[in-house]
């Protein structure tokens, strides 16, 4: 009786324990390689602030290229 569960035993442990794990891993893997609602919204998010960054770059362009019409020259 012992000498079968021994062999039960480790016949479970050779097949389908090391199966499992491996598909548990490629599982994990394919749902990193999605982007999470979180992280959409985070990217849309910076997307909007370099649109603002952007429109406040290009205003103080123009208030310094006003100012000091020369200074873009000088560099």
């Amino acid at each position: 009786m012992s000498e079968m569960l021994s062999i039960a035993f480790v016949v479970f442990i050779a097949i389908p324990l090391p199966l499992f794990i491996i598909l548990y891993f490629i599982t994990k893997w394919k749902q990193t390689r999605e982007i999470s609602g979180g992280d959409e919204q985070m990217i849309e998010d910076l997307w909007e602030l370099s649109g603002r960054l952007e429109e406040r770059m290009e205003a103080l362009e123009t208030i310094l290229d006003d100012e000091i019409p020369e200074g873009r020259k000088n560099r």
